[in-house]
This record gives C-alpha cells, structure tokens and sequence, in this order.
C-alpha cells in the first residue's frame, strides 16, 4: 500500500519484456492495493501462494514505512530471499529489505531523504549513483 506506481511499474515493463520469464506482483491478498497516486495495483498471487522467486524487486513510496514494521512482509522477503538470485529494491524499497535484515554487510542506496537510516540496518552507504552538482 501507497507505493510510488513508478517504482513497481517500471521495473515491472522491464522485466515483462524479457522472453520466458513471469512476472508477480505479489501481496498478502488478491484485491486492488493503492498507489501513492491515483493508481491502485492489483497482485497477481498472494504471499501463500507465491512460487520461489528468482528476482526479487522491493518498490518504494510513502508506504515503506508501515512495511517497515509488517512482519508478515518481513517473513516473506526472509524466506524469498534464501532462494533467490537477486535481491533488488527501488528507492526508499532498500529499508524495507533493511529492515528484514537483508542488508547486512551490504552496500546500499536508497532516497536522499532516508539514506541516513541505512547504517542502522547494517548496510553501508553506497553514493557512487548520487548526482552531484560540483560547481556548488
């Protein structure tokens, strides 16, 4: 709930695009989740029934912090995570893997206005993609 659309749709079109490879958008139940924006977004399989991933995109947006503190989101990245290849997020998504503990040992992005709570989830600060204007 209240994910930034852009994040999860994005990632979404790109991955959609790649031959032989399925696409979940998954949540606790199948019922339309509502964006950020005017967008609700339906899954399409619920934490139950989700098969082992082999990509794992966590989106940003005002509701990270809430997810931050949902243990069955966090229970599910943990056991997604021990099978899957990759472990992604998307903006402001990396706290949410931070707080499953996913991000330990880690170097890790997130917005400019949370990057600060990376270090308690025990991940390292990585700026390397920041933009910075060197003539300020």
């Amino acid at each position: 709930p209240r994910v930034t659309q852009l994040d999860l749709t994005g990632p979404a079109q790109v991955f959609s695009s790649l031959p032989d490879v399925t696409v979940h958008l998954v949540w606790k139940r199948i019922e339309p989740v509502p964006s950020d924006s005017v967008i609700a977004l339906t899954p399409t399989v619920t934490f139950a029934d989700c098969p082992q991933l082999d990509v794992i995109c966590v989106p940003g947006g005002y509701g990270t912090d809430e997810l931050m503190l949902d243990e069955d989101v966090l229970a599910f990245l943990r056991k997604q995570e021990s099978g899957a290849t990759y472990v992604t997020s998307v903006c402001t998504g990396s706290l949410v893997l931070g707080a499953a503990g996913l991000l330990k040992g880690y170097r890790a992005a997130t917005h400019w206005t949370a990057r600060d709570a990376l270090p308690y989830f025990g991940a390292e600060l990585s700026l390397e993609r920041v933009c910075v204007d060197r003539n300020r």
